[in-house]
């Protein structure tokens, strides 16, 4: 079992930025981090992910924005989010799934079994 939590949602003006933390815990197998948003009425979306190796993968709206990075003891996941616009308004998840370090990246929801409560981004125009 992984046990996940995220921190660092808010409120904020657009062009602002935020950083979402999500603290990893339980098994120590090796892990494909990724943080996945939800607005209202829309479909749960891969963000960003992270593999054991430190590859990375963004979904297009968000590249040259987002930065996903993890703790050199990968206990902690990031998102650091700049620029932020109305459209990224969503409820952001942490999500963890067992990988090797040279496993394919993936932002599919359905490949990830381990998610945290979530964490509440809104920011207005």
């Amino acid at each position: 079992q992984v046990h996940l939590v995220e921190s660092g949602g808010g409120s904020v003006q657009a062009g602002d930025f935020l950083r979402l933390s999500c603290v990893v815990s339980g098994e120590t197998y090796p892990r494909c981090m990724g943080w996945f948003r939800q607005a209202p009425g829309k479909e749960r979306e891969g963000v960003a992910t992270i593999n054991p190796d430190g590859r990375t993968q963004y979904v297009d709206p968000v590249k040259g924005r987002f930065t996903i990075s993890q703790d050199s003891d990968k206990s902690t996941v990031y998102l650091q989010m700049n620029s932020l616009k109305p459209e990224d308004t969503a409820v952001y998840y942490c999500a963890a799934r067992q990988c090797a370090g040279r496993a394919l990246l993936s932002l599919w929801t359905h490949e990830y079994g381990f998610w945290g409560q979530g964490a509440q981004v809104t920011v207005s125009s």
